[in-house]
């Protein structure tokens, strides 16, 4: 009953922007990790890919489109939102060419971060390539709507920044060089300057309507789950994980402030998933869920990418009963719900 309800709500919500005429966004632009990639791995060298089954078994024709998940993300939801399209393509997607990327494109790259040597980790795109995809795109939308239309677009676009998850998890929790060079304060006062810098950037080209997303209790991740576990610290959350989530969301709420005092025609807000998603982690029963702990996708403790077989017997038949897809990843309906949150509590900002 719960599920349906919450489909009710969003399919109400998206049909009262369609008939008020309020949602004015003519596009969607995304950058951002693997929260947000729409696809953009699956045309780069590198290991962190998802374009196969059982990725993508809940997507429109069941597609594995390179989205970690059992089905649509966030960027998707929230196009629909705005009554816009049903997903938003990625980039590199050979299937799609600029007359798609007007009204939404993605340039993110699952394993990114703020940080350039976040990236390096795993060799996928680090956030000035997306820039740069971004720019190329800007002189390919110009060429096929002319200036003045291309020019509306880009500064009328709601704009989707979604990352920071992988520099802890991926990079300094997990490789010496930044926690010798940091502490876990100090690491995050450096990556809130380094998240400065790149709105400051697409400011300069142009975007002016963002959303920049808080990092989810990353403690809580099935992954985080497993080594708590085996670090003989329960079977828990890694609170310590999300003491930092806690910090750094303070901090960004900190930068969206002054950047709306500095920039002038800029509006930011700070989608904040952290609270939504501890409630659904701790009490899932209350949003529809039957299982928190562990993922979807295989065992469903530590697997994810390639580690996510097909042909695993352990993987479940309706991901719609687990809040995460696999290790790392929410399933389809939790990006639902997170995205209706945000819909709700910030995004709302930007029907009108």
């Amino acid at each position: 009953m719960e599920c349906v309800y919450l489909r009710w709500l969003f399919l109400a919500q998206f049909f009262m922007l369609t008939i008020t005429g309020a949602a004015k966004v003519p596009a969607i632009i995304v950058f951002g990790d693997s929260s947000v990639d729409a696809g953009n791995n699956n045309q780069i060298s590198t290991v962190l890919k998802s374009n196969f089954r059982p990725y993508g078994r809940d997507f429109f024709g069941g597609r594995p489109t390179g989205r970690f998940s059992n089905g649509r993300i966030p960027p998707d939801f929230i196009s629909e939102g705005f009554g816009l399209r049903p997903f938003v393509p990625a980039y590199l997607d050979p299937m799609y060419n600029i007359s798609d990327f007007a009204a939404g494109v993605c340039f993110a790259s699952a394993g990114t971060g703020y940080d350039n040597s976040t990236s390096d980790v795993l060799n996928v795109l680090p956030v000035w390539k997306e820039v740069e995809y971004y720019k190329d795109y800007q002189k390919k939308l110009r060429a096929h709507v002319g200036e003045e239309k291309a020019k509306f677009i880009v500064s009328e676009a709601l704009y989707l920044i979604s990352m920071g998850t992988n520099d802890f998890l991926e990079n300094y929790y997990t490789l010496p060089n930044r926690r010798s060079q940091y502490s876990v304060d100090q690491y995050q006062v450096f990556l809130i300057g380094l998240a400065e810098h790149f709105i400051k950037e697409i400011y300069g080209l142009g975007a002016r309507k963002m959303s920049l997303t808080g990092l989810p209790p990353m403690g809580c991740l099935p992954l985080e789950r497993t080594t708590n576990f085996f670090n003989g610290y329960g079977e828990g959350c890694n609170d310590g994980y999300n003491t930092v989530a806690l910090h750094f969301n303070q901090k960004v709420g900190g930068l969206v402030q002054k950047l709306n005092k500095e920039l002038p025609g800029i509006r930011v807000v700070l989608s904040d998933p952290y609270n939504v998603f501890t409630q659904i982690v701790r009490k899932p029963s209350l949003f529809g869920f039957d299982v928190a702990a562990v993922a979807c996708c295989s065992t469903g403790m530590f697997e994810m990418g390639y580690m996510c077989d097909q042909l695993n017997p352990f993987t479940c038949s309706d991901a719609n009963k687990y809040v995460f897809w696999d290790s790392f990843h929410p399933t389809e309906r939790t990006n639902m719900i997170i995205s209706e949150y945000f819909l709700k509590n910030s995004l709302h900002q930007f029907y009108g």
